[in-house]
């Protein structure tokens, strides 16, 4: 990435401004503007994270928002209410409170002098999400969005739901956000005297968000709130949305192509869950220019041309050897001027001959150890590997070997029509793109609980025996399959532990199945290209720890239980301007035995530090959830230490009743 670090307009930051909300509460924000902002007023961008600006997203800030700065915007970066170096308690993701809050903001900014009273917000993940629901709300002043890694549906297609299957990430989340949320204001900003009046106030209320989620297993009221799909014309600000084909958010990206009223733009490449300027694998591209010409058209009245950007770009990649991490993903950009594109036709498949004998799917509960990370986020051994292993224990549908390369851009879908032996039965289906010598790259999957094969909201119970239709739609994709490769469909009724299994071994008898392909001429080259990486100038810091991350499985010969271990541990660095150290640890293990859907469990060990000079607390994590064949059963415990004397701890513990689950 090339440092920049002369912009047109000098820039000055404002570490902590506090920005007052109607009830009182002060929220703490980072602002980096032109210095000559007062004379002559600029655009606001917004980015509203519960993340911690001090020492969470500040490697991202750096390369970020001092380069909008130095041309031309005031971005502000802000602690939600009740994280970071801000006042008050957060309940749950995506609130009224906080999106109000943001609106609350966005009033704030418009008013200030240095302001010209247009807005745009913009966000990765939590940020991207919350973006697109406050357009939503159509705050005069918004004027245009970048959303990042996100989502329309806060059921289908986010962490906690997938299919009307519960994702394992549903429970690694909550963890997650019990050990970022238990974390103390910085005393340098929050003031001696009271950072930890606010740290025990905000311990003594943090909510362990799991119990909540598990409580609405199917699409109620409560997800349908914030979900943008429900009425896509509600959003009227300008939008472009980015995404990553590693990531978890693949689809966004298509739904909001094709649902937006207002002026949309979509961008796919080959990244993990991060920036597009400095994420992985490679290529990455000049995001901070592509954001400038969205900005400048949208908040300044520039003719920067985005108008004119085809509607979908997309990284089409190469078939590689599959691996656990790619530094890199040869293939080409595709462009398409409108999307759903008419380019695209689908292919029809058959995978089971019409009068031919059935397939008996009946996987052990280990199927799915090869599908890798939901969303990577660590540079690490994350993504799916070789697929082999899965594919052992699924029924596999391979295709006579191609006489030459195909492009698979789009969803796949499979219609399936089958009966189960137990009235609530999954079914997991993944594409995959089989080498000459047998080794199996992951391209696309997607899950299904079978109850849910007519409605996410009002679900049905199967009768066992009975024949039932359901389709079946895979992630988007884009991918070349080269000649000489063959397709894969593998199918399984398990996918540990991307999703929660049944509560009884299934087996399901399937009698029909049809693969619907959506292919696109092949490309001969790159059809869009994008500048290079930019940023601002870096964040100075010193490595206490380096990171690392390690993954492995490992099964009891004696009692045939398998385990997966992760340590992700993000290191330790101390922060050169104002010295904060900071370190994190996450540990996870999923466990469960082949032919036991009940032996399934997760458990989580988050450790966070912080300190300077003689100053220091620490954070320390636990969860785990199980189940029996009625209830999810589930527990967390926090302690939070001042240099080594313990000062808070809570133990929380709750059973919720599974629903077709």
């Amino acid at each position: 990435m090339k440092t920049v670090t002369e912009f047109p307009r000098k820039v000055v930051e404002f570490p902590d401004m506090g920005i007052v909300m109607p009830d009182g509460c002060r929220l703490s924000a980072r602002v980096w503007m032109p210095e000559d902002a007062g004379n002559d007023p600029v655009p606001v961008i917004l980015e509203h994270l519960p993340y911690r600006k001090r020492d969470g997203t500040i490697f991202r800030d750096q390369l970020t928002h001092p380069y909008f700065a130095g041309h031309g915007y005031a971005s502000i970066r802000v602690d939600m209410r009740g994280n970071g170096d801000s006042e008050g308690l957060m309940d749950d993701e995506y609130s009224e409170q906080e999106l109000q809050d943001a609106c609350d903001v966005i009033a704030w900014a418009v008013a200030q002098p240095w302001c010209n009273g247009n807005v745009g917000m913009m966000g990765i993940s939590w940020g991207g999400f919350n973006c697109l629901q406050v357009a939503a709300k159509q705050p005069p002043a918004l004027k245009a969005v970048i959303s990042l890694c996100s989502t329309v549906d806060r059921y289908a297609d986010d962490i906690h739901y997938k299919g009307g299957c519960l994702l394992i990430e549903n429970f690694g989340w909550a963890s997650t956000m019990l050990s970022y949320s238990s974390r103390p204001p910085d005393p340098l900003i929050a003031g001696d005297n009271r950072w930890r009046d606010l740290w025990l106030t905000r311990l003594e209320n943090q909510p362990f968000l799991l119990p909540l989620w598990l409580s609405h297993q199917h699409r109620d009221a409560y997800w349908k709130r914030g979900s943008i799909c429900e009425d896509f014309s509600a959003v009227k600000a300008a939008v472009l949305s980015i995404g990553g084909w590693h990531d978890g958010y693949r689809n966004t990206i298509s739904n909001l192509v094709s649902n937006i009223e207002a002026p949309v733009k979509g961008i796919v490449g080959p990244w993990i869950h991060k920036y597009p300027h400095y994420a992985g694998p490679q290529p990455a591209i000049g995001f901070l220019q592509e954001a400038l010409r969205w900005w400048d058209r949208w908040l300044k009245g520039t003719e920067t041309g985005v108008e004119d950007d085809p509607a979908y770009r997309a990284y089409v990649m190469d078939s590689v050897r599959p691996a656990r991490w790619h530094p890199e993903r040869p293939g080409r950009w595709v462009a398409e001027q409108q999307w759903p594109s008419p380019a695209i036709k689908t292919r029809t498949i058959e995978l089971l001959p019409k009068g031919g004998r059935p397939a008996i799917v009946a996987s052990p509960q280990t199927c799915g150890l090869a599908g890798g990370e939901y969303f990577p986020f660590t540079f690490g051994p994350e993504l799916p590997g070789d697929q082999r292993p899965d594919d052992a224990l699924s029924v596999c549908f391979d295709q006579p070997e191609l006489t030459e390369a195909i492009d698979i851009v789009g969803a796949p879908e499979v219609e399936v029509r089958l009966s189960s032996d137990r009235p609530q039965a999954n079914i997991a289906i993944r594409l995959c793109d089989v080498h000459p010598d047998g080794a199996s790259e992951l391209i696309s999957y997607g899950v299904l609980n079978l109850t849910h094969r007519d409605s996410h909201e009002f679900p049905r119970a199967l009768v066992p025996g009975e024949t039932v239709s359901a389709r079946v739609v895979l992630d988007q994709c884009a991918y070349r399959v080269p000649a000489g490769h063959r397709l894969r469909i593998a199918v399984s009724n398990a996918y540990w532990p991307m999703i929660w299994p049944s509560p009884e071994p299934v087996q399901l008898t399937l009698s029909a199945a049809t693969l619907a392909l959506p292919l696109r001429p092949p490309a001969t080259g790159d059809e869009a290209t994008f500048a290079e990486p930019e940023g601002a100038a870096p964040w100075a810091t010193e490595t206490v720890r380096a990171a690392n991350s390690e993954r492995h499985v490992d099964r009891d010969e004696k009692t045939g239980i398998v385990t997966l271990s992760i340590a992700d541990d993000f290191g330790a660095v101390r922060d050169l301007d104002h010295g904060l150290v900071n370190g994190s640890i996450a540990r996870e293990t999923w466990t469960i035995h082949p032919d036991n859907p009940l032996s399934a469990s997760g458990k989580t060990h988050w450790t966070q530090t912080l300190s300077r000079n003689g100053w220091s607390v620490r954070t320390e994590t636990w969860a785990e959830m199980r189940s029996d064949a009625q209830n999810f059963i589930v527990s967390a415990r926090i302690e939070a230490y001042e240099g080594e004397k313990i000062v808070f701890e809570r133990n929380f513990e709750e059973k919720i009743p599974r629903a077709l689950v």
